[in-house]
């Protein structure tokens, strides 16, 4: 019963939508601290349990220590030790996905938030028409993707290649994607904007070189 059980809560790790399927490093560093927070959360709870249960069996235990102690050991001595570990990890994963960190010519494109679509603008390739609801991407190559709002504020997402950025009117956010090979990965809204927020999805096409040029309509030649 219990492997029955592991199997299907594991089987909610998978999919279009899912970051713990990461087909990116981007998305994998996202999907690597999720599992080492998940066992952090998992040592907390057992001490927890743990302490409960001995005060549970043996009360006089618990009688020993005052008030403060308890305040002071099981609030501060006993989750900020691995809470300061999992901050240290999630800035070391974070530094590394810097839109200005590594390649220094990332391939831009710009999406722009309406209600409720993604339109989007090939910034290096200003011959190549905008796409709605598909955003056309080379894999193997950071792409920076500009996020930004004609209206109210969005939430940029492709879980399976990078991280979410909000789209904000009057403002542009950038998140940096990297899609390991082709392949086509979902897209979603992630900041409610309204009745058509569930709708608001979109695709992440990645092609070979040649296939995203000929994906945007253009030779190749124009890149800024």
């Amino acid at each position: 019963m219990f492997p029955l059980l592991i199997a299907m809560a594991l089987a909610g790790c998978g999919g279009d939508l899912s970051t713990l399927d990461p087909a990116g490093p981007a998305a994998r560093d996202v999907a690597r601290l999720w599992w080492a927070m998940l066992a952090g959360s998992t040592v907390l709870f057992a001490l927890v349990m743990a302490l409960f249960t001995l005060v549970m069996l043996k009360p006089e235990a618990g009688c020993r220590w005052t008030p403060r102690s308890w305040i002071v050991g099981g609030g501060i001595v006993m989750p900020v030790p691995i809470l300061a570990v999992l901050l240290i990890f999630a800035f070391a994963q974070g530094e590394r996905h810097l839109p200005w960190r590594g390649e220094h010519n990332p391939v831009r494109i710009e999406a722009r938030a309406h209600m409720w679509f993604w339109e989007f603008h090939y910034l290096d390739y200003p011959e190549a028409e905008p796409t709605i609801g598909v955003m056309h991407m080379p894999a193997w190559y950071e792409v920076d993707v500009i996020a930004t709002s004609n209206n109210v504020i969005h939430g940029f997402w492709v879980p399976r290649l990078g991280g979410k950025v909000d789209a904000i009117p009057g403002h542009e956010t950038v998140v940096r994607l990297f899609a390991d090979d082709p392949g086509t990965f979902g897209g979603i809204c992630v900041e409610y904007c309204g009745r058509g927020h569930a709708s608001m999805t979109f695709r992440a096409e990645a092609h070979t070189p040649a296939d995203f040029y000929a994906a945007i309509g253009v030779s190749g030649e124009g890149r800024k």
